[in-house]
């Protein structure tokens, strides 16, 4: 068992080594605590040369790329790259994160920059179109966004001396850029004739609108406004990566390793030439520089940071070095000294103190290095190399032993054996070669059992044994030293490793998951001692597992920080630290391995240690073997509320049907009927599956919800209002802290969440975009103007609103598994709990994104589900309710407690101003004190405490509960089984609201002469229910088997009803006690009808396809009925009780014979003249018009006609409940349309004098009553739908010119297909001759792992040596858009001058004198145009225009001040 629970202990990382220097630039920087800032692999790093200690920042998942640092010097923002790349602002003090902007780029975020005062932050993407994006980094909102370029963006900057100005430049380009309102205009720098158009790398910009830029030819251009007006030749001999500018002057770096100093008016102050200092080599190339004072930092290709004291510049000293080029592979260690051996492709092999934190040896080799290995005395060190040779050096100074070649292929992994006498080398040609150590490394052997290349080796105790993996996933065993294999299974038994590095093998099964590809693990180390294992993988991760670890899908604690792929992780001699070295990322990791009895200080000592990124979603840190989920959870948890067809789908399969409609809209169609409904009451209550979604409001009424309405109650007067916005299940409620407002989250393809008030029933607010599926949670902030929502798409994003603005603050994924509950802060609104399964979270909002940390159990409980959670008395205080039946108490994110209340879930909690209420399974509400020490008092549900003048009957004692609120000196409790109860302090319990539980309702019939109504649903309940005013359950009787039909007898008194095994039965209607029952078919009874009249006879249809007819007086069956091809959906009688009509699932309209049931064939055109009891019928010339023109997706499930035949009510499986005049001849009849119900409505009934229409809803298991309002006495609703599923011209054709204008589309011409045809091509398509630096290859390709290929816009300079022409100024404009354009001409400057538009002009026309003056900042039509008329905007003017429609910007608005 315990293998299958992560282990106790702990990794910490310690230092990083190495720096990222390639690909990147201006990365590195002085803090204002003088500390040193960069970043490599997925990591911020923070570095005090003073103390020689590193800080880390890991809030990021894939390879940082961009770094810019605040101009307070203690913020610092890092961009990274990915499929969907984010940028955190953290701080360089505590490296929490202070801010997450994430959802607009995509690839990767090439350039950061903040402008002056810190507010405001620049990036741009890896996209095609290198977005340019600002951003109000505190608040995590984008506030502009443009296409940067077409060619890659290298370097971007804010202006520091013009607000609202920016520079960017890159590949062939330098843009200047304006922000004015949320549009970024950019200018093309021109180079004229001053310098050549080349590539332009760094820039800087200073006081009088001078900007200076690095080119890639190592000149300096100089630009005042958008022009090249000088440059600096030579500045350096190659191109200038990187541009500081401080108060001195400027520092700049560059591809010759040179340094040079220049004063602030860019006069040259100094040179450093790094290669020729002792630290220097040659091809050392200066990527970013940073000058503070008297000291400047310099990055290198190769992945080292100088420091240089300027007065002392020819001693640069060496803070910081790492491997560079190439992949990264060979790791050893040292087997008796804290020393660690790495070798790269870079061809060098280095030597790591890993007390000292410092590269102590270097070696360059001849060839790439892809493994290494040291002997057990320490002296020896081996090479292998990717050329198949293998090199030994001595450790002492690096000196030559041997160089052996016997291999044409990589060597991949050698060992040396535990007693120092052979080394193993394994080659990628899949052998292994021995060789002799003392034989100065003369061949003794050769393993050739494998098919694939060699992965990993380990050596036997006693030397005797070598096993092997291979890139097939096959370990196979050796006998050494000839290389004979073992296959004997007790050999293989009985051998003691003296290592475990194969990643494949009984002992390491547990490191896979359940369903993996056996090639994703790169490296794998066994701690013997601390009986622990870790292992390296392709994703950037780092695992902890137990060891042995046997069971594949082992839990473990995984660490992020390599960005890529792990090549090779150990442990050090002494177990004190983990190595671990990154492939593409260069870097080397040191873990310090904190044991299981030092873990709860180190947690209390560094809280900035993330735990969130130590203990993972995918492992828990605790036992796993949980006991199983309980009932109610399992059923909730596997419920999906996934929809085939949603609300938002039917605009677009409307428009798909569009056909249809087209022959459909010849004929006149019938209109709408008069009458319409009014919803009434609604006997039901949401439990099954939601929990805390019951209040009281501000004036004491009862809000809740069910189907898809928000329904408030007021029980003195027992009425309902109800909140309609909704179009689909609601699945959560919240009440604002003021208990006037109501928030409320439904299902949806875009699910939309509605803040809405309690007294007008009115939206405030409805928020949408962020949630897929559907919204399951909500909760507002103590101060009521937060939202916090959880979706339940896959990853079940939480998402964090300003909902009076609507505006999205932050959002997060929250976790693979389902969450029950969001809670928020009362006294911190930036802080929130999410609580699910095995799952409590703690969050922190950091500008766009949300920071969590997981709930640390550590060993006072176990990793549980969590129902239900509040906040304590203070803000580190909460509470959680667990499937267990346990409360645990959190401090921070550490459980210090937990206590026993209720015997299963507890699924409910409210915090009082003193104290605690519980609810659970068992059916109790417990009282608590304020810090759950003592439980003060406890009421149980019982039909005994049941009040005496109660409404309604409670189905069973102790229903399980669901939710609990506290309020108007009452306890309001919600359980699984639809009901409200309200229970006094003093004991006695009103039952307010019942529906039915959990399972499908079908059968609906109503009283023929009471208004009173009977249901029957698959919860094995029969009910009876008054729908005059006192609105409650009458009577309720269990059956052995769900019901799916029902009918009253036509005196009244008898109940027939269906159930699912093919049984029925016949009860008292008013005792429903057992008349009479039958069982003749096996499949369920779908309908079941008494004949008019008497009632002589009932007719039973059951999914068996017949229909059975019996004598009500003999109770015997007298006929059936034959020939349905499918199964029966609804029958009716004739007015005379001899003849049935029958539908079918195959859509068939049937009619028999009664009572022997014999088949009859009737024309269409005479079904319509025979006068029929009722109608519940959907197929036929009759109701031909019912059918949406969607039809082959949704069905109408149930129709019903009223008593006087004008009427008919149908409900489909939308959930829309229509009303149609009858009859409804003709394709798509008009219609009014009701949504309350959430799915499919299973039945609808008039009652018998036709005031009332009751529906059921199938899945949302409500009843609902709604009152037929006449046409003669009822005033126009504002709410009736008058609606039709097709327009046609009938209904009010448009006017010619109305038409006209409808029909325009706005092409943009210059996209359109010319006119006239064109001979050659245009200038900008030219082919050009590559220039001297693209024939070298000098651009660096793009980071991103998989970029778009920009669409290249190649320029050209063919006019270069023409006249330059003169510039044209507009003069004057003939015309006025008037065509399709309205309300488009004003007066001005009272009355001096008009405004309006035409082309892409806006006109300024002066009466007096005729002249014009014009607004040309457009770039294309514009169609509208309106003026600011309040007496503080005088003289502003909007104008729109049209824009291309595949472009990702919004269409212009402009504002101008006209003058």
């Amino acid at each position: 068992m315990a293998a299958r629970s992560a282990p106790s202990c702990h990794l910490r990382l310690e230092w990083v080594y190495g720096y990222r220097g390639h690909q990147c630039r201006n990365n590195l920087y002085y803090t204002a605590a003088k500390e040193i800032v960069y970043f490599v692999a997925g990591v911020g790093v923070v570095y005090s040369p003073r103390e020689h200690r590193q800080k880390f920042y890991r809030g990021h998942s894939d390879d940082i790329i961009s770094l810019a640092l605040h101009p307070e010097r203690v913020l610092v923002a890092t961009g990274q790259v990915g499929k969907e790349p984010y940028i955190c602002v953290w701080d360089s003090y505590t490296v929490q994160t202070v801010s997450v902007l994430k959802d607009v780029h995509t690839h990767g975020i090439a350039c950061l920059a903040f402008d002056l005062d810190g507010q405001r932050l620049v990036s741009v993407g890896l996209d095609s179109k290198n977005a340019v994006c600002v951003w109000d980094w505190k608040r995590g909102r984008m506030l502009s966004m443009a296409p940067g370029h077409t060619d890659r963006i290298f370097d971007i900057s804010w202006d520091l001396y013009q607000p609202n100005k920016l520079v960017s430049c890159g590949v062939k380009h330098i843009k200047f850029w304006s922000l004015c309102g949320n549009a970024l205009t950019p200018k093309r720098g021109v180079f004229g004739k001053t310098g050549d158009l080349q590539t332009i790398l760094c820039l800087a910009c200073a006081r009088d609108e001078l900007t200076y830029s690095g080119a890639l030819n190592g000149d300096i251009y100089v630009w005042k406004g958008i022009n090249l007006i000088r440059t600096i030749q030579g500045a350096h001999t190659a191109g200038i990566f990187s541009m500081n500018a401080c108060e001195e002057g400027f520092a700049t770096g560059g591809r010759d390793g040179c340094i040079r100093l220049w004063d602030l008016t860019f006069k040259p102050i100094t040179v450093i030439d790094l290669r020729e200092t002792e630290q220097g080599y040659k091809g050392l190339s200066v990527r970013s520089v940073c000058w503070r004072g008297d000291h400047i930092l310099v990055g290198t290709q190769d992945s080292e940071i100088f420091e240089i004291v300027v007065h002392e510049r020819n001693k640069p000293f060496l803070i910081m070095q790492g491997h560079c080029e190439g992949e990264l592979w060979a790791l050893a260690v040292h087997p008796t000294k804290p020393l660690a051996v790495t070798g790269s492709d870079d061809r060098s092999v280095r030597i790591w103190s890993l007390v000292d934190h410092a590269l102590i040896a270097r070696c360059n080799m001849e060839e790439p290095i892809r493994c290494a290995a040291v002997n057990v005395d320490g002296i020896h060190l081996a090479l292998g190399m990717k050329d198949g040779s293998f090199t030994v050096l001595r450790v002492r100074d690096m000196t030559e032993v041997v160089h052996i070649k016997d291999r044409k292929e990589a060597i991949h992994e050698l060992k040396y054996s535990p007693d120092g006498t052979y080394l193993a080398v394994g080659c990628n040609d899949s052998s292994v070669d021995i060789y002799g150590v003392a034989q100065r490394y003369k061949k003794v052997g050769e393993c050739a059992g494998s098919l694939s290349f060699i992965t990993h080796l380990d050596w036997s105790s006693d030397s005797r044994y070598l096993q092997t993996n291979d890139g097939s996933g096959r370990r196979l065993l050796y006998r050494m030293p000839g290389g004979k294999e073992v296959t004997s299974k007790e050999e293989i038994k009985a051998v003691h490793w003296a290592s475990w590095t194969c990643v494949s093998g009984l002992e390491v099964n547990g490191i896979w998951p359940k369903y993996s590809d056996t090639n994703d693990i790169n490296s794998v180390d066994g701690n013997y001692v601390g009986q622990v294992l870790v292992t390296a993988d392709d994703y950037g991760v780092v695992k902890l597992f137990r060891y042995p670890c046997l069971r594949k899908g082992a839990k473990f604690r995984k660490y992020i920080g390599h960005s890529a792929h792990v090549t090779n992780v150990r442990w050090s001699h002494d177990y004190q630290w983990v190595i671990s070295i990154g492939g593409a990322d260069h870097s080397v990791f040191q873990w310090k391995f904190i044991p299981e009895r030092k873990l709860k200080d180190a947690l209390h000592i560094a809280p900035q240690e993330s735990l969130a990124e130590s203990n993972s979603d995918e492992s828990d840190s605790d036992l796993s073997d949980v006991p199983e989920l309980d009932s109610e959870i399992e059923q909730e948890t596997q419920l999906t509320y996934h929809r085939q067809v949603y609300k938002e789908d039917l605009p677009q399969l409307k428009e798909q049907c569009k056909e249809k409609q087209k022959s459909a809209t010849s004929k006149r169609r019938e209109r709408a009927p008069g009458n319409s409904i009014r919803l009434h009451f609604i006997h039901g209550y949401r439990g099954y599956d939601c929990r805390s979604n019951l209040f009281y409001t501000q004036i004491g009424e009862i809000v809740y919800h069910v189907a898809a309405v928000g329904v408030i109650y007021n029980r003195q007067q027992n009425t309902q209002r109800f909140y309609l916005g909704h179009d689909d299940d609601i699945l959560c409620l919240a009440i604002h802290p003021l208990k006037d407002y109501v928030a409320t989250g439904q299902v949806g393809r875009d699910p939309s969440i509605h803040v809405w008030d309690t007294e007008t029933v009115k939206p405030l607010s409805i928020l949408k975009g962020y949630h897929q599926y559907g919204v399951c949670a909500v909760d507002f902030s103590a101060d009521g103007k937060r939202l916090a929502s959880v979706g339940i798409d896959d990853s079940h994003t939480v998402v964090l609103w300003d909902w009076k603005k609507g505006e999205k603050l932050s959002v997060a994924r929250g976790s693979k598994d389902k969450i029950f509950v969001v809670k928020m802060n009362p006294y911190v609104p930036d802080k929130l709990i999410t609580a699910g399964i095995k799952h409590m979270k703690f969050w922190r909002r950091a500008g766009g994104g949300l920071i969590g940390r997981k709930g640390y159990i550590g060993t006072l409980g176990k990793n549980d589900t969590m129902m239900c959670a509040v906040y304590g008395w203070t803000e580190e205080m909460a509470f959680s309710g667990t499937s267990t039946g346990d409360v645990c108490i959190w401090r921070d994110i550490f459980l210090v407690k937990t206590v026993k209340a209720h015997d299963g879930p507890v699924f409910s909690m409210h915090a009082l101003e003193k104290g605690f209420v519980t609810g659970g399974k068992d059916g109790v509400v417990a009282l608590w004190d304020d810090s759950f020490e003592r439980c003060l008092k406890t009421y149980a549900i019982k039909r005994a405490d049941l009040a005496p003048g109660s409404k309604g009957l409670l189905l069973e004692d102790n229903p399980s509960i669901r939710a609990i609120s506290l309020g108007h000196g009452h306890i309001l409790v919600g359980t699984k089984n639809g009901e409200i109860l309200e229970v006094d302090k003093s004991g006695p319990i009103t039952l307010l609201v019942q529906g039915h539980m959990e399972g499908e309702v079908w059968g609906l019939a109503t009283h023929p002469y009471l208004p009173i109504c009977a249901t029957v649903s698959d919860d094995k309940t029969l009910r009876i229910w008054d729908l005059s005013p006192s609105h409650c359950m009458l009577a309720v009787r269990k059956l052995k088997k769900g019901g799916r039909c029902c009918c009253f007898s036509p005196d009244g008194k008898a109940l027939a009803v269906g159930l699912n095994d093919g049984s029925f039965l016949m009860a008292n209607a008013d005792t429903l006690e057992d008349l009479v029952s039958f069982h003749h078919r096996k499949d369920i009874i779908s309908d079941i009808q008494f004949s008019p009249g008497s009632g002589k006879y009932l007719a039973v249809a059951s999914h068996d396809n017949f229909i059975d007819i019996y004598n009500v007086v003999s109770s015997k069956r007298v006929g059936i009925c034959k020939g349905a091809t499918s199964y029966i959906t609804h029958i009716d009688w004739d007015s005379r009780g001899k003849l049935l009509q029958v539908n079918t699932g195959a859509k068939e309209q049937l009619f028999f014979e009664a009572p022997r049931g014999k088949k009859q064939t009737i024309p269409s055109v005479e079904v319509e003249k025979i006068s029929w009891a009722s109608w519940t019928s959907v197929l036929g010339l009759c109701c031909e018009g019912i059918w949406p023109v969607i039809g082959e997706v949704t069905d109408v499930t149930a129709s019903c006609l009223t008593s006087d035949k004008m009427v008919l009510a149908t409900g489909d499986d939308l959930g829309f409940v229509k009303l149609f005049r009858y009859p409804a001849k003709g394709k798509f009849a008009k219609f009014k349309k009701y949504v309350a119900h959430s799915t499919h409505v299973t039945n609808v009934r008039w009652t018998y004098d036709d005031s009332m229409l009751v529906t059921l809803g199938g899945a949302d298991m409500s009843l609902m009553v709604w009152t037929n309002e006449m046409e003669s006495y009822r005033e126009k609703k504002s709410c009736d739908s008058e609606e039709s599923d097709i327009d046609s011209e009938e209904d009010g054709g448009y006017d010619s010119d109305v038409t006209r204008e409808n029909e325009i589309s706005y092409t943009i011409r210059a996209l359109s297909t010319n006119i006239r045809p064109m001979l050659g091509v245009k200038p900008h398509l030219q082919q050009k001759e590559p220039s001297v630096d693209e024939r070298q290859g000098v651009v660096r390709p793009p980071v991103s792992r998989a970029p778009p290929q920009p669409e290249k816009l190649q320029s050209n300079n063919v006019g270069k040596k023409k006249r330059p022409i003169e510039d044209l100024v507009l003069e004057l404009a003939f015309g006025y858009r008037g065509r399709d354009c309205r309300n488009n001409v004003h007066y001005l400057n009272d009355g001096d001058d008009i405004i309006y538009h035409t082309a892409s002009v806006g006109i300024l026309h002066n009466v007096a004198t005729g002249t014009q003056s014009f607004y040309q900042e457009h770039n294309d039509d514009i169609l509208c145009l309106t003026v600011n008329q309040h007496p503080k905007f005088i003289n502003i003017v909007a104008t729109g225009q049209v824009i291309q429609q595949t472009c990702q910007l919004q269409p212009h608005l402009c504002t101008s001040g006209m003058r």
